[in-house]
């Protein structure tokens, strides 16, 4: 069998080195499957994907750099032949609706079995989607993200403790414009405050 027609190349994204190494040798035990490029940072993925050619992307959501959704766009968009699988520890719907539509094919919980991940890599291969189905019933149960791009855009950039103007410069928008927004995220939450408006937009996968 040659690695160029029969083996399916694979990119592996986790920022925890053990669990990477431990997934990469259990996938590589299949005959027809490869972990040809391992990455701990989700700004890492996209060059890396390019580099080996890869034709499947596991990605970890939780990644330093940039979150395993935003590598998930960001790949898509520039590769949309990749396939790309979403594995997490947080089986949070908000993160569901987002891995969607960041382009992914799957979204499986870290703690499933390894043959179900093998299996969804080659599902997804044939153009199938796979889902978690304990979290797309969450999913729907929750209903849609009330959060707009720009709202999630704002509440994200006070997850640091920047202030208002500090904000207000890196999104390039006046103080009064930001408040507006984050005004909506606290009503949008049902929460008393900008902490508690991340806390719950953190926790429902909004944000």
């Amino acid at each position: 069998m040659t690695a160029s027609t029969d083996v399916v190349r694979l990119l592996l994204a986790e920022d925890q080195a053990m669990v990477r190494g431990a997934l990469a040798t259990l996938l590589n035990l299949e005959d027809d499957l490869a972990v040809v490029a391992e990455v701990g940072r989700g700004d890492e993925v996209l060059a890396a994907a390019k580099a080996a050619d890869v034709q499947v992307a596991l990605l970890d959501i939780e990644m330093p750099g940039m979150s395993g959704l935003d590598a998930a766009d960001a790949l898509h968009r520039a590769l949309p032949d990749v396939r790309i699988i979403i594995l997490t520890t947080f089986g949070r719907p908000g993160f569901l609706r987002r891995a969607m539509e960041s382009g992914a094919s799957a979204f499986l919980v870290k703690d499933a079995p390894v043959a179900e991940l093998v299996a969804a890599i080659r599902k997804v291969l044939r153009g199938e989607r796979v889902i978690d189905p304990d979290l797309a019933a969450a999913a729907l149960a929750a209903g849609e993200n009330p959060l707009t791009p720009r709202e999630r855009d704002v509440l994200g950039a006070c997850t640091d403790g920047s202030t208002i103007a500090d904000v207000a410069r890196r999104l390039h928008l006046s103080e009064g414009t930001v408040r507006n927004y984050l005004s909506a995220c606290i009503q949008k939450t049902a929460a008393r405050n900008r902490t508690e408006a991340i806390r719950a937009a953190q926790q429902r996968g909004w944000l």
